[in-house]
């Protein structure tokens, strides 16, 4: 009986040791895979994209990180923001008396974007903003606009929009794409506006060009668009030709005379639309001209109306183009 209570306690002691021995040298279970920093990865990538350089308006333009607070100085050049998913870097817009409001998709982020002036921009709103990047229209740049050098010198990078072409405001949107690291987003945005714009010269094909007559205003004559004039270029691709496209002075907009529209003798005339005067007060000015009256597209009350901003290089190429062959050829675009 002894001998059986010491062996059971032999063997009990042995259990133990055992048991603390397998506990001691046993591995931990692996931890389950951490999830990436995924924060971190995207600030690494994005951090290894810059510097960033570009070729705008005969200079070049580096920028050494991500802008954080943008200017957009006319509304083309904030809606293009609001387009690219950029719209929340913008903290100050300007020219919105030159809008008629945002296309509807992108209503929201626009008008939600503080306006540092209605009109035109000035000095002091700039430098006071506290901006790091400007995408501004070309004619607010100058001595009553923007000083590029200026600006600059208080750290603000300047990208000019100034395209004549399809082809340069395609390359103005890749490079904006670049320079937010969102290449992917302006590269489709560009593909879809070559295909809309591409589906309406197909319909439009073989149709005898309209001839358009642009009004922007009246007084000493006619204030128009020159054959320079990205405008013009929206006209022929909706179909159209503008009457004063041969005028090929370094200027976007010139004024004629009445008695050259009456020689040239438009089929329609296209009314831009901005805060004033209003299209109301310009179908008054044209009715009333003793020349204009004339005209046998004002007897049958051809006119079409385009906002100012949708003519502008910047988003709406494509829209600009739709609306204008729809009002060129209303029998191709019934639905």
């Amino acid at each position: 009986m002894k001998k059986r209570r010491i062996l059971g306690i032999f063997l009990a002691c042995a259990l133990a040791l055992a048991l603390l021995a397998g506990c001691g040298s046993s591995e931990p279970a692996p931890a389950p895979d951490a999830a990436p920093d995924t924060a971190a990865d995207t600030a690494a990538a994005s951090d290894s994209h810059y510097p960033v350089t570009v070729q705008n308006y005969d200079r070049t333009v580096t920028v050494e990180k991500r802008p954080e607070k943008v200017l957009t100085l006319g509304p083309n050049c904030t809606e293009l923001f609001a387009a690219l998913g950029l719209g929340d870097l913008v903290i100050g817009r300007s020219l919105v008396n030159h809008s008629r409001g945002p296309l509807d998709e992108y209503a929201d982020i626009v008008n939600n974007i503080p306006e540092i002036n209605h009109s035109s921009a000035t000095r002091e709103a700039i430098l006071s903003s506290g901006a790091d990047f400007i995408y501004t229209l070309d004619w607010q740049v100058g001595d009553d606009g923007v000083v590029i050098d200026e600006v600059e010198s208080y750290g603000m990078n300047v990208y000019i929009n100034s395209a004549r072409t399809l082809e340069e405001q395609y390359k103005e949107i890749m490079d904006i794409g670049k320079i937010f690291d969102v290449e992917d987003e302006a590269a489709a945005f560009v593909q879809d506006q070559k295909d809309r714009i591409a589906a309406v010269q197909e319909k439009v094909a073989g149709q005898e060009p309209i001839k358009v007559l642009v009004y922007d205003s009246g007084g000493d004559g006619v204030y128009t668009c020159s054959g320079v004039c990205f405008e013009n270029l929206l006209v022929e691709l909706a179909g159209g030709e503008n009457i004063f496209g041969d005028i090929m002075e370094n200027r976007n907009y010139v004024t004629v005379s009445y008695e050259e529209i009456l020689a040239r003798d438009p089929d329609i005339i296209l009314i831009h639309d901005y805060d004033s005067p209003s299209v109301e007060e310009k179908l008054v000015e044209i009715h009333s001209n003793p020349v204009l009256s004339q005209l046998d597209c004002v007897k049958n009350e051809r006119f079409a109306t385009i906002e100012l901003e949708s003519v502008l290089a910047g988003d709406r190429m494509a829209y600009a183009v739709e609306q204008m062959a729809a009002a060129f050829y209303p029998d191709l675009f019934t639905d």
